[in-house]
């Protein structure tokens, strides 16, 4: 009996030992692929190409992780070896956005120390030899740090799979299977808990979070097997400083985060932010105690207006189609969750404004005061004072969702619109694309009255002229009679364009023409500057029979404004031939 005994508990300690290892594997599954998303987040938003970063983080993650599980035969201890892996993957996956940070910084702050120690003049910072291969470096530090917890987070799976057989004393049928079944499963509440909780975290307290679930399931597996770990008190001693670190970070992470990020600015961050979608930022410059201050404002590292030149966007994209429809009462603005738009649309007194985005987030941070309690202010107070308290408006009717979709209840509710105005960001995703295609511009189409004109804000004409053209080219496509596109100067951005259409009749230009003064007050803008910034260079649209439609799947506009990017920042060698 005593035997009979022994027997029963050996088996039921093994499967309770069982039970330990495969929700300990579960759980640190669910870590790995939470750093696997925050680190692809934060190399998106220091690097600026949001959607080529993330996808290339996660496939390099993936082949680093492949790589660690070939390198796992080498190790000889799996008890010890995975005690220690736990805590490497945590110190990692805790530091690396301060790591990244504070390589970045370095690389932007580096020539200005130069320039300073030199008394080189501001406008000839040093840039070429040893900063140049630094700053492709720092460029690159993201991707070597991925490759790093991927290669670790590899090792894990292997070494808990032999963990199991010594367990078990035996070889275990469809060990693999089980051991991977429960990486799945814990993967997958992994990814259900970054988009429903950790996504519109400061990214430095999602790594502190998951840095601290991966210390608690290292430290439960210490507890369990210390015998068989060898420098065990060395090893909880790094467990209880990794922790307090993890605390500290908690703790004073967002401001230290804060500050690092204020060096890939050229101006001082005041305010940073995530939301279920994106990630925002603010910085203000003071050029001179007696000027106001000039605020910035940025979605994932792209500057979307700064305070200072702001009206010449808003006023050139909303104005050109408010004069050239017959009627100014019923109006619908798509994106313009800053609420600028919406500030020109009203001063034509329209009856009714509708405006569609998706982030409800940056609607609220737009209209609401939000009060920040390490700066002691409302931080957002001086764009609500910009955008006159817009989206406040009581004539103004605000829908959240995906336009794609959302233009389609309109649709079914038989809605008609004076005026269309098209404020969306660049189509540099391509879930931004399909709203640049010719069968989104169909729906507008059917939604815009019969004298009405649609505006679109249509990137660069200069620096992305492919793109530029082609979103003019779509929207011919797309059934409109008249297509026209025009151009003006934006500091903050460069030069920049739009694209005007209408149905009947005869063409924006033309209707813009019979105006004889511009019937509202503008702070830029004038009735001269709309008609002349319909001029472009000799022979600027030879190249429109070259450029392709952005057809609803084909992402061809993605491509063009991806092209021209790199090619502005040295990456793309456009093939020979091409004139622009």
């Amino acid at each position: 009996m005593s035997s009979q005994k022994a027997t029963w508990f050996s088996r039921h300690k093994t499967l309770l030992d069982d039970i330990l290892i495969i929700s300990i594997m579960a759980v640190l599954a669910g870590c790995g692929l939470i750093y696997e998303y925050l680190l692809s987040h934060y190399a998106a938003r220091v690097l600026g190409t949001v959607e080529h970063t993330i996808f290339a983080m996660i496939g390099l993650m993936i082949v680093a992780m492949g790589l660690g599980s070939f390198a796992a035969k080498k190790i000889k201890d799996p008890f010890s070896s995975f005690a220690w892996l736990e805590l490497a993957i945590a110190l990692v996956g805790l530091t690396a956005v301060f790591v990244i940070a504070l390589i970045f910084s370095l690389s932007n702050t580096l020539p200005q120390i130069i320039a300073e120690t030199y008394g080189l003049p501001p406008d000839l910072q040093p840039e070429g030899g040893f900063l140049r291969s630094f700053h492709s470096f720092a460029a690159l530090s993201p991707y070597f740090i991925g490759f790093l917890l991927g290669f670790l987070i590899g090792i894990e799976i292997p070494l808990i799979a032999r963990i199991r057989e010594e367990i078990y004393k035996k070889h275990i049928s469809n060990n693999a299977g089980t051991v991977y079944g429960a990486d799945y499963i814990g993967a997958g509440i992994g990814a259900a808990i970054w988009i429903v909780f950790m996504l519109s975290m400061e990214i430095s307290t999602a790594a502190a979070a998951t840095a601290s679930a991966n210390l608690v399931a290292g430290l439960i597996f210490y507890f369990r097997y210390r015998r068989k770990i060898r420098m065990s008190p060395l090893f909880l001693l790094c467990h209880l400083m990794l922790i307090a670190a993890a605390l500290v970070i908690f703790k004073h992470g967002q401001t230290w985060e804060l500050s690092l990020e204020s060096t890939l600015y050229k101006d001082k961050v005041i305010y940073s932010a995530h939301t279920p979608y994106q990630h925002i930022t603010i910085t203000e410059r003071i050029m001179n105690p007696e000027e106001p201050v000039v605020y910035t404002f940025y979605i994932n590292g792209r500057t979307q207006f700064s305070s200072i030149d702001e009206a010449i966007y808003h006023e050139m994209l909303v104005h050109p189609a408010m004069l050239a429809s017959a009627r100014q009462k019923k109006i619908l603005i798509i994106g313009g969750g800053d609420g600028l738009a919406a500030r020109e649309v009203l001063k034509w007194n329209p009856a009714s404004v509708t405006l569609l985005d998706l982030d409800l987030a940056i609607i609220q941070f737009f209209r609401d005061e939000k009060f920040d309690e390490n700066l002691g202010r409302i931080v957002n107070a001086p764009l609500l004072k910009l955008n006159q308290n817009a989206l406040s408006d009581k004539r103004l009717n605000i829908m959240i969702g995906d336009a794609f979709n959302q233009i389609d209840d309109l649709l079914n509710q038989q809605q008609l619109y004076d005026s269309i105005i098209v404020d969306l960001p660049d189509p540099s995703h391509p879930d931004l694309n399909k709203l640049y295609t010719d069968r989104f511009y169909q729906k507008l189409s059917l939604l815009l009255a019969g004298d009405g004109a649609l505006a679109i804000q249509s990137t660069s004409p200069y620096h992305a002229k492919d793109a530029f053209l082609s979103i003019g080219k779509t929207v011919k496509a797309a059934g409109l009679l008249h297509v026209e596109q025009y151009h003006a100067n934006v500091p903050s951005f460069g030069e920049w364009g739009w694209t005007i259409a209408t149905k009947n009749g005869i063409s924006p230009l033309a209707r813009i023409k019979e105006a004889k003064e511009l019937p509202i007050k503008t702070h830029w803008l004038t009735l001269d500057i709309v008609k002349t910034a319909f001029h472009f260079p000799n022979n600027y649209f030879n190249r429109i029979p070259g450029v392709e439609i952005n057809r609803l799947g084909s992402h061809t506009l993605y491509n063009y404004h991806q092209q021209a990017w790199q090619q502005a920042q040295g990456l793309y060698d456009p093939h020979a031939g091409q004139q622009n």
